[in-house]
Protein backbone atom coordinates (compact mmCIF):
# COMPACT_ATOMS: atom_id res chain seq x y z
CA UNK A 1 0.00 0.00 0.00
CA UNK A 2 1.21 3.51 -1.32
CA UNK A 3 1.35 5.87 2.16
CA UNK A 4 -0.44 9.00 2.23
CA UNK A 5 1.71 11.66 0.30
CA UNK A 6 0.32 14.07 3.40
CA UNK A 7 3.04 12.34 5.18
CA UNK A 8 5.82 13.41 3.67
CA UNK A 9 5.84 17.18 5.35
CA UNK A 10 6.31 15.58 8.69
CA UNK A 11 8.69 13.63 7.45
CA UNK A 12 10.25 16.25 6.11
CA UNK A 13 10.42 18.01 8.99
CA UNK A 14 11.76 15.14 10.90
CA UNK A 15 15.02 14.59 8.44
CA UNK A 16 15.47 18.71 8.19
CA UNK A 17 15.37 18.27 12.36
CA UNK A 18 18.60 15.92 12.15
CA UNK A 19 20.10 17.18 8.59
CA UNK A 20 20.46 21.18 9.38
CA UNK A 21 22.18 20.54 12.52
CA UNK A 22 24.74 18.23 10.73
CA UNK A 23 25.61 21.06 7.76
CA UNK A 24 26.14 23.58 10.39
CA UNK A 25 29.06 21.41 11.86
CA UNK A 26 30.16 20.59 8.37
CA UNK A 27 30.03 24.50 7.20
CA UNK A 28 31.87 25.42 10.35
CA UNK A 29 35.19 23.92 10.19
CA UNK A 30 38.06 25.22 7.87
CA UNK A 31 38.68 22.68 5.65
CA UNK A 32 42.76 23.74 5.37
CA UNK A 33 42.79 22.80 8.75
CA UNK A 34 40.80 19.86 9.35
CA UNK A 35 43.71 17.29 8.29
CA UNK A 36 46.50 18.65 11.18
CA UNK A 37 43.45 19.17 13.19
CA UNK A 38 42.24 15.39 12.82
CA UNK A 39 46.26 13.98 12.94
CA UNK A 40 47.35 15.39 15.96
CA UNK A 41 48.46 13.30 18.36
CA UNK A 42 46.15 13.39 20.99
CA UNK A 43 42.98 13.18 18.49
CA UNK A 44 44.74 9.83 17.40
CA UNK A 45 45.21 8.37 20.43
CA UNK A 46 41.60 9.68 21.65
CA UNK A 47 39.95 7.94 18.52
CA UNK A 48 41.92 4.63 19.11
CA UNK A 49 41.29 4.28 22.35
CA UNK A 50 37.34 4.55 21.58
CA UNK A 51 37.52 2.27 19.06
CA UNK A 52 39.29 -0.35 20.95
CA UNK A 53 37.00 -0.10 23.83
CA UNK A 54 33.26 0.41 21.96
CA UNK A 55 34.44 -3.06 20.46
CA UNK A 56 34.67 -4.18 23.65
CA UNK A 57 32.14 -3.07 25.00
CA UNK A 58 30.38 -4.58 22.00
CA UNK A 59 31.47 -7.88 22.68
CA UNK A 60 30.73 -8.51 26.18
CA UNK A 61 27.03 -6.91 24.83
CA UNK A 62 26.76 -9.86 22.77
CA UNK A 63 28.19 -12.57 25.53
CA UNK A 64 25.76 -11.11 27.85
CA UNK A 65 22.79 -10.01 26.00
CA UNK A 66 22.30 -12.94 23.69
CA UNK A 67 21.66 -15.11 25.85
CA UNK A 68 19.22 -12.37 28.15
CA UNK A 69 17.24 -11.61 24.92
CA UNK A 70 17.08 -14.93 23.99
CA UNK A 71 15.47 -14.73 27.52
CA UNK A 72 13.23 -12.80 27.84
CA UNK A 73 11.71 -13.45 24.24
CA UNK A 74 11.08 -17.40 24.69
CA UNK A 75 10.43 -17.66 28.64
CA UNK A 76 7.91 -17.41 30.82
CA UNK A 77 8.42 -16.85 34.02
CA UNK A 78 8.04 -14.66 37.60
CA UNK A 79 9.29 -11.22 37.37
CA UNK A 80 10.61 -11.39 33.78
CA UNK A 81 8.80 -7.68 33.03
CA UNK A 82 10.47 -6.62 36.40
CA UNK A 83 13.91 -7.78 34.63
CA UNK A 84 13.26 -6.12 31.17
CA UNK A 85 12.39 -3.03 32.78
CA UNK A 86 15.64 -3.21 34.95
CA UNK A 87 17.64 -3.79 31.95
CA UNK A 88 15.88 -1.07 29.58
CA UNK A 89 16.66 1.50 32.70
CA UNK A 90 20.34 2.87 31.11
CA UNK A 91 18.27 4.26 27.96
CA UNK A 92 16.25 6.93 29.82
CA UNK A 93 18.62 7.46 32.74
CA UNK A 94 20.71 10.26 32.02
CA UNK A 95 24.28 9.32 31.24
CA UNK A 96 25.65 10.91 34.45
CA UNK A 97 23.72 9.30 36.44
CA UNK A 98 24.81 5.52 34.98
CA UNK A 99 28.61 6.68 35.61
CA UNK A 100 27.34 7.21 39.03
CA UNK A 101 25.38 3.96 39.74
CA UNK A 102 28.46 2.50 38.44
CA UNK A 103 31.00 4.55 40.47
CA UNK A 104 29.33 3.71 43.88
CA UNK A 105 29.70 0.15 43.11
CA UNK A 106 33.11 -0.52 41.88
CA UNK A 107 34.55 2.83 42.94
CA UNK A 108 36.95 2.46 45.90
CA UNK A 109 34.55 2.62 48.48
CA UNK A 110 31.61 1.43 46.71
CA UNK A 111 29.54 -1.78 46.92
CA UNK A 112 31.72 -3.98 45.14
CA UNK A 113 34.59 -2.22 44.86
CA UNK A 114 35.84 -2.06 47.93
CA UNK A 115 36.35 -5.72 48.17
CA UNK A 116 37.52 -5.66 45.01
CA UNK A 117 40.44 -2.97 45.86
CA UNK A 118 41.13 -5.11 49.05
CA UNK A 119 41.49 -8.19 46.69
CA UNK A 120 44.30 -5.87 44.19
CA UNK A 121 41.83 -5.09 41.54
CA UNK A 122 41.05 -0.73 40.96
CA UNK A 123 38.44 -0.56 38.39
CA UNK A 124 37.42 2.84 38.74
CA UNK A 125 39.29 5.29 36.44
CA UNK A 126 40.94 2.71 34.10
CA UNK A 127 40.46 1.45 30.81
CA UNK A 128 38.15 -1.07 32.53
CA UNK A 129 36.19 1.52 33.81
CA UNK A 130 35.41 3.06 30.18
CA UNK A 131 34.70 -0.67 29.05
CA UNK A 132 32.01 -1.21 31.42
CA UNK A 133 30.56 2.46 31.18
CA UNK A 134 29.80 1.79 27.64
CA UNK A 135 28.61 -1.57 27.94
CA UNK A 136 26.43 -0.16 30.89
CA UNK A 137 24.33 2.25 28.64
CA UNK A 138 24.72 -0.07 25.22
CA UNK A 139 23.54 -3.09 26.44
CA UNK A 140 19.61 -2.29 26.34
CA UNK A 141 20.56 -1.79 22.25
CA UNK A 142 21.38 -5.05 21.36
CA UNK A 143 18.89 -6.65 23.98
CA UNK A 144 15.93 -4.84 22.30
CA UNK A 145 17.09 -5.23 18.80
CA UNK A 146 17.71 -9.21 19.56
CA UNK A 147 14.98 -9.84 21.20
CA UNK A 148 12.05 -8.21 18.84
CA UNK A 149 13.89 -10.55 16.14
CA UNK A 150 13.34 -13.85 18.01
CA UNK A 151 10.05 -13.19 19.00
CA UNK A 152 9.16 -11.94 15.54
CA UNK A 153 10.75 -15.25 14.33
CA UNK A 154 7.92 -17.13 15.96
CA UNK A 155 8.61 -21.14 17.14
CA UNK A 156 8.01 -23.06 14.49
CA UNK A 157 11.40 -23.39 13.25
CA UNK A 158 12.49 -24.19 16.73
CA UNK A 159 9.24 -27.19 17.03
CA UNK A 160 10.38 -28.94 13.45
CA UNK A 161 13.69 -28.74 14.77
CA UNK A 162 13.01 -30.70 17.54
CA UNK A 163 10.48 -33.12 16.02
CA UNK A 164 13.59 -34.25 13.94
CA UNK A 165 15.67 -34.88 17.11
CA UNK A 166 17.67 -31.36 17.59
CA UNK A 167 18.61 -30.65 21.56
CA UNK A 168 18.23 -27.01 22.72
CA UNK A 169 21.83 -26.20 22.28
CA UNK A 170 21.55 -27.46 18.50
CA UNK A 171 18.23 -25.78 18.06
CA UNK A 172 19.77 -22.68 19.53
CA UNK A 173 22.63 -22.45 17.52
CA UNK A 174 22.02 -24.16 14.06
CA UNK A 175 18.09 -23.00 13.84
CA UNK A 176 17.68 -19.31 16.07
CA UNK A 177 20.62 -18.24 15.91
CA UNK A 178 21.60 -17.94 12.44
CA UNK A 179 17.63 -17.01 11.78
CA UNK A 180 18.04 -13.80 14.16
CA UNK A 181 21.58 -12.96 13.12
CA UNK A 182 20.03 -9.87 11.20
CA UNK A 183 18.69 -8.56 14.36
CA UNK A 184 22.16 -9.59 16.08
CA UNK A 185 23.83 -7.35 13.75
CA UNK A 186 21.76 -4.43 13.87
CA UNK A 187 22.51 -4.98 17.75
CA UNK A 188 25.35 -4.93 17.88
CA UNK A 189 25.77 -2.13 15.17
CA UNK A 190 23.43 0.03 17.69
CA UNK A 191 25.55 -1.11 20.85
CA UNK A 192 28.84 -0.17 19.11
CA UNK A 193 27.23 3.34 17.94
CA UNK A 194 25.72 4.29 21.19
CA UNK A 195 29.32 2.73 23.11
CA UNK A 196 31.71 4.90 20.71
CA UNK A 197 29.00 7.95 21.37
CA UNK A 198 29.50 7.28 25.08
CA UNK A 199 30.29 10.98 27.64
CA UNK A 200 28.35 11.06 30.88
CA UNK A 201 28.74 7.69 32.15
CA UNK A 202 32.63 7.34 31.08
CA UNK A 203 33.70 10.91 32.26
CA UNK A 204 31.86 10.38 35.68
CA UNK A 205 33.23 6.68 36.14
CA UNK A 206 36.62 6.58 34.64
CA UNK A 207 37.18 10.38 34.28
CA UNK A 208 39.57 11.52 31.56
CA UNK A 209 43.26 10.36 31.54
CA UNK A 210 45.34 11.00 28.15
CA UNK A 211 45.61 7.26 26.63
CA UNK A 212 43.94 5.40 29.15
CA UNK A 213 40.46 6.82 29.91
CA UNK A 214 39.90 9.58 27.71
CA UNK A 215 37.99 8.40 24.84
CA UNK A 216 37.01 10.73 21.10
CA UNK A 217 33.72 12.38 23.06
CA UNK A 218 35.83 13.34 25.81
CA UNK A 219 38.90 15.09 23.93
CA UNK A 220 35.90 16.73 22.03
CA UNK A 221 34.74 18.16 25.39
CA UNK A 222 37.78 19.50 26.31
CA UNK A 223 39.06 20.83 22.86
CA UNK A 224 35.61 22.54 22.98
CA UNK A 225 37.15 24.67 25.68
CA UNK A 226 40.76 25.71 23.66
CA UNK A 227 40.42 24.98 20.24
CA UNK A 228 36.66 25.00 19.03
CA UNK A 229 37.40 23.68 15.08
CA UNK A 230 39.44 21.16 16.57
CA UNK A 231 36.17 20.29 18.56
CA UNK A 232 34.18 19.84 15.32
CA UNK A 233 36.91 18.44 13.31
CA UNK A 234 36.62 15.34 15.61
CA UNK A 235 33.01 15.40 15.84
CA UNK A 236 32.79 15.06 12.14
CA UNK A 237 34.94 11.75 12.68
CA UNK A 238 32.13 10.82 14.93
CA UNK A 239 29.19 11.32 12.51
CA UNK A 240 31.27 10.05 9.33
CA UNK A 241 32.11 6.95 11.80
CA UNK A 242 28.24 6.63 12.75
CA UNK A 243 27.01 7.53 9.41
CA UNK A 244 29.10 4.78 7.71
CA UNK A 245 28.67 1.98 10.22
CA UNK A 246 24.54 2.70 11.13
CA UNK A 247 24.18 3.16 6.91
CA UNK A 248 25.88 0.12 5.35
CA UNK A 249 24.58 -2.36 8.12
CA UNK A 250 21.41 -0.91 7.50
CA UNK A 251 21.34 -1.60 4.19
CA UNK A 252 22.51 -5.08 3.98
CA UNK A 253 19.86 -6.21 6.90
CA UNK A 254 16.64 -4.90 4.62
CA UNK A 255 18.50 -6.11 1.61
CA UNK A 256 18.25 -9.38 3.44
CA UNK A 257 14.94 -8.81 4.73
CA UNK A 258 13.72 -7.43 1.17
Amino acid sequence: MTPPRWLWIPAAGAVLVVVIPLLGLVTSVEVDRLWPLLTSESSITALLLSLRTAATATLLCVLLGTPLAILLARGRWFGQSVLRALVLVPLVLPPVVGGLALLTTFGRRGLLGEHLVAAGLSISYSTTAVVLAQTFVALPFLVLALEGSVRGLGRHHEEAAATLGAGPWRRLTQVTLPLVAPGLLSGCVLAFARALGEFGATLTFAGSAEGRTRTLPLEIYLQRETDQDAAIALSLVLVVLATVIVGSVYARTTGRAS
